[in-house]
């Protein structure tokens, strides 16, 4: 049996403001029909068949409205060929750090955050990482 990710949702903010940081900053593919969505889809360059969609955080504290939140995801892992690089050029966008690049067993890593605060982690793998 063969397994792939396809989508997932993502809870964010603001749609404009996310949309932007997944589009301009991670260089993402935005679906076409974004415009019209109240969930737009988002997907990096190299898997555009995977997507990503933003939906917008409930503001209404009601116990429906966060049991809906709390089935969104609020953290992604890249794979990256270079961790470092995806390190500079998120900092020079101003994205919040949440770790600078450090070496485990097997991969180099970091993380930021978001716009909405959403974890976003970026893995390298390296030595015996590889072999995997």
């Amino acid at each position: 049996m063969s397994l792939r990710l396809s989508s997932c949702a993502l809870a964010v903010d603001d749609l404009e403001q996310a949309l932007a940081f997944y589009r301009d900053v991670l260089g993402f593919e935005v679906n076409d029909n974004a415009a019209s969505l109240e969930a737009p889809a988002v997907a990096p360059p190299r898997q555009p068949d995977m997507r990503i969609f933003l939906v917008p955080r409930p503001a209404d504290p009601s116990a429906e409205r966060r049991t809906v939140a709390d089935d969104l995801v609020h953290r992604l892992v890249f794979a990256t060929d270079d961790c470092d690089a995806v390190f500079e050029r998120l900092e020079a966008a101003g994205t919040e750090v949440m770790q600078e690049p450090i070496d485990r067993p097997g991969i180099r890593d970091c993380a930021f955050l978001d716009p909405s605060g959403n974890l976003l982690r970026f893995t390298q793998a390296t030595g015996e990482g590889k072999a995997r």
